[in-house]
């Protein structure tokens, strides 16, 4: 007597319930490894905008809703659990003037309209390095950055100096938004921004979100590019920074920008 007959069900049920199982196996590979593929440039990248990204291949696979999507995350330990790090970089502490905020109830209506900074350390096996950031805050675009083996004020020269060539029109104001670190208010610094025209803005004293986005893109890039990884030396830091922030910028989507990309959003508006 067949199994069929001992469970009470036909052959054709049977081949037909077989032959599902092997579909539904098949669309789950698939999935799986294309989001492998796109975790490779994004290691740590959340399940809505993977599921963002690959909403048109998914269609081509089968009938997969977000739902079945996390499901599948989850059964292959895909899914991705936020990271909390903090670290101080910033010392306030010193004679230089700190300059009131400009930006409080500002309204950001195009790209260079603001720039805020922040810094940021990276291990290596010899020691810290440090990542110093500008990112335009329309776009959430990194415009200018470095990367310093000190926290002296050559790394925040060197990333002004990159997003500076970024400005197009340079008749058009733009603000300088940053903690009240030394290397922001020290007379060097605060000279180029002089010379380049560009107004100075700081956070008040402990208001931390007053800055919140410049250090939220210090996060994205440590926790989901894997740069709060001990790197053995500079050269492989500053490599992996370089790859983190071209797809930062060029690929992930963000919900801020309706899932656009930094690059994307900076582009579309004339760039001022």
């Amino acid at each position: 007597m067949s199994l069929c007959n001992y469970f009470g069900i036909s052959r054709q049920a049977f081949y037909k319930s077989k032959k599902q199982i092997v579909k539904q196996e098949l669309e789950t590979s698939m999935v799986v490894e294309l989001v492998q593929e796109k975790r490779r440039e994004m290691p740590r990248l959340g399940g809505r905008k993977l599921y963002h990204l690959l909403k048109e291949d998914l269609s081509q696979i089968g009938k997969i809703g977000r739902d079945k999507f996390f499901k599948i995350l989850g059964q292959h330990g895909l899914l991705v659990k936020p990271k909390k790090s903090y670290t101080k970089t910033t010392d306030s502490h010193h004679h230089f003037y700190k300059w009131t905020n400009l930006i409080k109830d500002l309204e950001i209506t195009r790209p260079n309209q603001v720039w805020v900074s922040d810094i940021t350390y990276i291990r290596t096996l010899n020691g810290f390095v440090y990542l110093f950031l500008i990112t335009d805050l329309y776009s959430r675009k990194v415009i200018g950055w470095s990367l310093s083996r000190s926290l002296s004020i050559e790394g925040g020269i060197a990333a002004l100096k990159m997003a500076n060539r970024s400005r197009k029109d340079k008749s058009k104001s733009l603000i300088h938004h940053s903690d009240r670190g030394v290397q922001y208010c020290c007379k060097v610094y605060v000279k180029m921004l002089k010379n380049a025209k560009i107004d100075i803005s700081m956070t008040e004293e402990n208001h931390c979100y007053e800055n919140a986005v410049a250090e939220r893109v210090n996060g994205i890039l440590k926790n989901e590019f894997y740069l709060d990884s001990t790197f053995n030396n500079f050269k492989q830091a500053l490599s992996a920074v370089s790859s983190g922030i071209n797809i930062y910028n060029e690929k992930r989507p963000h919900w801020s920008l309706e899932l656009q990309t930094p690059s994307q959003v900076y582009s579309q508006t004339k760039v001022a």
